[in-house]
């Protein structure tokens, strides 16, 4: 029974691996799930076994992706850092994770306009819902200490949250825009671990 529950989590993951792949190349309507099946060496029919549909997929891999981002974002937010290497790391870590799974916001704003209720009942379970509380705590208490200038907390979290996520659901026009490649854009968002972070310290510091 062991190795058959190994077996299943081992043959889960790859189907997960592979479709991210296919679904970060293609995008969601033109990924097929045959497509998916053959990189992944598996007939449709054990596909489906694990997921009946790409819909169903594409949940398995936003939760899986979930599951990696959240716990590492709450870790942050809890540790004992001064509050500028948090916003630091805050940015670092979003980017990072969301330069591996490309398709991440775009699925978040996809859901939340079709089934917001669902989104929030499928994806904010107790290990992977978002607690900045302490963070919140922190940034009172440096306001209050004068350590930088007013500024309601939750308004501080979605500036640093919005700046990262943004330039991602904006790839294809920024990148017409600014007549990029997609090295050369992925370059951009690469250095905006370092702007984006400085942008929003710089914006709080006491002068």
């Amino acid at each position: 029974m062991s190795n058959k529950k190994e077996r299943d989590v081992t043959t889960e993951q790859k189907i997960l691996d592979v479709a991210t792949e296919v679904f970060q190349q293609k995008g969601y309507t033109g990924a097929r799930m045959q497509d998916i099946a053959d990189k992944a060496q598996i007939n449709r029919a054990m596909l489906h076994y694990y997921y009946r549909n790409k819909e169903k997929l594409f949940e398995g891999i936003f939760q899986n992706a979930f599951q990696k981002l959240i716990p590492s974002m709450n870790e942050i937010f809890d540790a004992d850092l001064p509050l500028f290497d948090k916003i630091r790391q805050v940015v670092n870590n979003y980017i990072t994770l969301v330069f591996q799974n490309r398709n991440l916001p775009l699925f978040v704003l996809h859901e939340l306009q079709q089934n917001p209720e669902r989104f929030v009942e499928n994806f904010f379970t107790q290990n992977t819902r978002p607690n900045p509380t302490k963070l919140i705590l922190q940034i009172q208490e440096e306001v209050k200490a004068g350590n930088i200038r007013p500024i309601m907390p939750q308004h501080l979290v979605m500036n640093m949250l919005s700046l990262c996520m943004f330039p991602f659901i904006g790839q294809p026009v920024f990148q017409q825009v600014f007549q990029m490649t997609d090295a050369q854009y992925d370059q951009l968002l690469e250095s905006r671990k370092t702007e984006v972070a400085e942008f929003i310290i710089e914006s709080i510091r006491v002068k």
